[in-house]
């Protein structure tokens, strides 16, 4: 297969092997016209499916209205948003609703995390996992918990340390005084697909109340519908102060959001952060059409289509381990899996690595069980080769 080279592009990733022009559902098209299953959904974004006709249609709607006014004015599409999530935060933590900060990306949402938890406790502390993930931005890349994506880049934030995923004794061991946050993702998603368990969730909240800090979970993969509920931490019986989300938010348009829980609100003032294009009255129009659009139906579509994929991953050559929840789903491989993703792009199935064995697949969550059998059949034809 010929790469695609993007010598204009600084080189951040690396060179594309395929230039895709089109997308349907959980189809992608080349330049070539070939068409591949998509198992990756642009990393975990795409959750509807690529041209999904209700934030299609929004979008479209308000593109012919209004784009662009600044946060120094209200637009309907923003606050709709934001009631929405409140709504939904809600009801998934049966106290309380929640205020809303939109930005662009999950880093930016995890920025505005660390400034809030900062200026409502006064702690410059930040208690973070171990192969955790929040973006690559200053401030985010300090509290990643994978050393490798910091080197190059330190001196970062100081005050960040890390426990062990799901080791009561590390968090315990890593916590100090002057910790203001403690940040989780419900499930690891960039750091081998590890869910969380609920008595470590339990003990890390009980921590908080402790130490006098903010329990944040990082649901930017993990959020709108990925595990199979609209926020993954509806399934750990934990209430956060804080939430963040962006990836599946609007359906490949870019956003991210802070939610704050109301019972620890008020601590931003304004001028205490912003964003230029936060809260982008096409883009929270779109979002506001997920939302609507993730109903208990297709939640319990998620669920099953999970535990199907689960099983069928368990066949597999090499695989010695299944973990996720939902649609997050990783495979752990007996050796480097990245010659798997390569295979399976070559067979016409995109899907993603987690770490160097860990095959991550997080299709569309409307994917069908006869394209979740398909996904299978291509991984076993490329696994037993």
């Amino acid at each position: 297969m010929n790469t695609v080279l993007g010598s204009a592009l600084l080189p951040t990733y690396p060179a594309p092997r395929v230039e895709f022009v089109d997308g349907d559902g959980v189809w992608l098209t080349d330049a070539a016209g070939r068409r591949y299953l998509d198992f990756a959904a642009g990393i975990a974004v795409v959750g509807l499916g690529h041209r999904h006709p209700a934030p299609l249609a929004a979008a479209h709607a308000q593109l012919d209205r209004l784009w662009h006014s600044s946060n120094l004015f209200a637009t309907e599409p923003v606050i709709a948003l934001a009631r929405r999530l409140s709504d939904r935060f809600g009801e998934a933590a049966s106290n309380g609703g929640a205020q809303a900060f939109f930005c662009n990306s999950g880093a930016e949402a995890n920025e505005a995390a660390l400034k809030y938890a900062r200026k409502a406790t006064g702690k410059p502390g930040v208690l973070a996992l171990e192969q955790s993930f929040h973006g690559r931005t200053t401030g985010a890349l300090a509290v990643t918990g994978q050393p490798a994506k910091r080197e190059g880049f330190e001196p970062l934030l100081p005050g960040a340390r890390f426990a062990i995923p799901n080791d009561v004794v590390s968090l315990h061991a890593a916590a100090s005084r002057d910790v203001g946050l403690i940040l989780l993702e419900p499930v690891l998603g960039e750091g081998g697909v590890i869910p969380l368990e609920r008595e470590f969730v339990e003990a890390a909240a009980a921590l908080a109340g402790e130490l006098g800090a903010l329990l944040a979970f990082d649901e930017v993969q993990t959020g709108i519908g990925r595990t199979g509920s609209f926020f993954a931490f509806e399934q750990l019986g934990v209430k956060p102060k804080l939430v963040t989300l962006a990836k599946g938010l609007a359906n490949g348009l870019p956003i991210g959001c802070l939610l704050v829980a109301d019972d620890a609100a008020g601590a931003f003032a304004p001028g205490d952060h912003g964003s230029t294009f936060g809260g982008n009255p096409v883009v929270c129009a779109a979002a506001g059409a997920v939302c609507d659009t993730i109903d208990e139906e297709l939640l319990a579509g998620v669920r099953a289509n999970g535990e199907r994929l689960a099983a069928g991953l368990r066949t597999l050559p090499g695989v010695t381990e299944v973990r996720g929840a939902g649609l997050l789903v990783g495979a752990v491989f007996d050796a480097p899996v990245q010659p798997v993703v390569d295979a399976a792009l070559d067979a016409g199935l995109v899907c993603l690595t987690s770490g160097p064995n860990v095959l991550r697949l997080a299709p569309p969550l409307v994917v069908s069980a006869a394209e979740i059998d398909l996904a299978l059949e291509t991984l076993t034809e490329v696994t037993s080769a």
